[in-house]
This record gives C-alpha cells, sequence and structure tokens, in this order.
C-alpha cells in the first residue's frame, strides 16, 4: 500500500513540476528575446550602435538565458518523466537530443553577443565598425535564427508526436505544435522574431498541464480514495 502511495504522489507532483518549469522557460525566454528586439536592430550588418545606446538592456537580456536554459532542462526531464514506460525510444533521442542542441545554440549565440559587449567595454574605439564586430554578430545572428530556429522545431514535432502516441497532453495541441514546427524549419531569419512562437508553444503546454494536474485529487484524497477501493 505504501508503494502505491508514493507512486500515486509521485504521479500528482511530476506534472506541476513540469508545467512550473515551463512556464519559467517561456516567460524568460521571451523576456529575453524581447529585450533583444528592441535594443539591437534585426540587421545582421549594422553597425552596432546599440553597444553604446542599449548596452545594459542587452546585457540584462543575455542574463536572463542560463535561467531560461535550466528552467527547460528541467521541463523536458520532468516531461520524460511523465511519459515513463510509454517513451518511444526513437522519438524520445530526437526530442532530447533536439531540445539540447537548441539550448546549446542559445547559450552560443547569447555566449557571442557577451563577448562582444566585454571586448566592447575594453577598447570602444577598435570594436565598433571592425571585422571582428561583423564576424561575430553576424555568426550570432545565423546560430540563434537558422540553427536554433530548426531546432526547437524538430523538438516541437517530436514532442507533438509523443504527444499523439501517449496522450500526455490533447490532440488539438500536438496538431498546433506540427502547423508551427513547419512555419520554424520554413521561414527563419524571413520573418522578424518568429522564435517567440517557440516559448508560447511550451507555455501553452504548461499551462494546460497545471490545470489538468491541479484537477485531479491531492495525494491525501487519493490515498483515501484508495483505501476505500480495498475496503
Amino acid at each position: 500500500m505504501e508503494l502505491e502511495t508514493t507512486a500515486t504522489a509521485a504521479r500528482l507532483r511530476a506534472p506541476r513540476a513540469a508545467a512550473i518549469a515551463g512556464i519559467l522557460f517561456a516567460i524568460l525566454l521571451i523576456t529575453s528575446l524581447w529585450l533583444i528586439r528592441l535594443a539591437v536592430p534585426a540587421d545582421p550588418l549594422e553597425a552596432g550602435a546599440w553597444l553604446q545606446t542599449r548596452l545594459n538592456t542587452v546585457a540584462l537580456a543575455l542574463n536572463l538565458v542560463p535561467f531560461a536554459g535550466i528552467a527547460f532542462l528541467w521541463f523536458i526531464g520532468v516531461l520524460r518523466d511523465r511519459l515513463g514506460e510509454r517513451e518511444d525510444r526513437f522519438f524520445a533521442t530526437v526530442f532530447l537530443g533536439s531540445g539540447l542542441l537548441f539550448l546549446a545554440m542559445l547559450f552560443m549565440s547569447a555566449a557571442m553577443v557577451g563577448g562582444l559587449i566585454i571586448a566592447f567595454t575594453v577598447d570602444p574605439g577598435r570594436l565598433l565598425g571592425s571585422a571582428t564586430f561583423t564576424s561575430a554578430r553576424a555568426i550570432a545572428y545565423e546560430i540563434m535564427n537558422i540553427y536554433a530556429i530548426k531546432m526547437a522545431g524538430v523538438f516541437m514535432i517530436a514532442t507533438s508526436t509523443l504527444a499523439l502516441r501517449t496522450g500526455f497532453i490533447p490532440r488539438w495541441i500536438a496538431f498546433l505544435g506540427y502547423a508551427v514546427a513547419l512555419l520554424l524549419l520554413l521561414s527563419s531569419r524571413y520573418i522578424e522574431g518568429i522564435l517567440m512562437v517557440f516559448p508560447l508553444w511550451v507555455l501553452l503546454i504548461s499551462f494546460y498541464i497545471l490545470i489538468d494536474n491541479l484537477r485531479q485529487p491531492s495525494p491525501a484524497v487519493a490515498t483515501t480514495l484508495e483505501k476505500e477501493r480495498h475496503e
């Protein structure tokens, strides 16, 4: 009986943890992307005037990225825990690999921009307009708007497929994930701010999981019902 009670409590806690982690990730990443979009022009070849006027805004946005990454890792881990034995090995591998690659590229892009900020602080005159600045800025832009976006799309496809096979989220959210993933895979740099749809989709999943979890009975109620059933 104790083992059953522990298992019930674990099932009730894990979805809530996934929801909280997903909500934190979405809020932090949306805030970071929004701050960067406000401060930095979309043109990857611009001369770097934002370093003189919006440096603190960009620095704040970059400081949010590691915490968004931690929350996303937690979100992935708890979702896999929720899938449990129903997890398909092939799609689970794609799900985990694409999520980790997305995070790696997000961190790499943020690190490139952070390096530009440090270099500007040390010697502002030599950096602005230099080939080093242009190259680093273009690389950060390409990593984020081409490769990271593609991995986010693959992650959404894998998650949606697992959702259809296991039913851990509604089918309409899974089909919405397919549509948005296709948009991410085909649009990339052509639609400004398109990466925003990824954390918004994670936010939708997280709110559903949280609401679904709140509808379930508490561990104490579940234990009482279990006892009554056995009696």
